[in-house]
């Protein structure tokens, strides 16, 4: 049985692997991807009814976006790229965002293993893989 609230709380970045590869997939331009592969964000997910919020902070910038599950909606990247966004929640509880623009898509998926959030990143054949320990 899906269930969002397994997400919620604050979350730290732990690890991170194949970052700069995939922004440069997404077309991330160089100087960004340098403050985007230092940056240690801090992810807060939290529900208010049926709208799930994710808040992502760092040291360089911060970014939100609300959501429903099941409902596209359109979201400014932290990147600054403006997508169709839509994300689901599975019955293996596993929350799967999908971002298409300019005939592109990524696809973000988040699940949390051990206690620890995975999030994993792919465009195209490019995969990134970053885990967040909770706060």
């Amino acid at each position: 049985m899906p269930n969002p609230e397994v997400f919620l709380g604050k979350w730290s970045l732990e690890s991170s692997e194949g970052f700069d590869d995939y922004m440069k997939e997404l077309g991330v331009n160089l100087a960004m991807r340098k403050m985007g592969s230092m940056a240690k964000p801090d992810v807060i997910i939290s529900k208010d009814g049926d709208t799930l919020r994710v808040k992502t902070e760092s040291t360089f910038k911060t970014s939100e976006f609300c959501f429903k599950l099941n409902e596209k909606f359109n979201e400014e990247t932290i990147d600054g790229r403006k997508t169709e966004t839509i994300i689901t929640l599975g019955d293996d509880n596993v929350l799967t965002q999908v971002q298409k623009w300019d005939g592109k898509e990524t696809t973000i998926t988040r699940k949390v293993v051990d206690g620890k959030l995975v999030v994993e990143c792919v465009m195209n054949n490019v995969k990134c893989i970053r885990i967040y320990k909770k706060a």
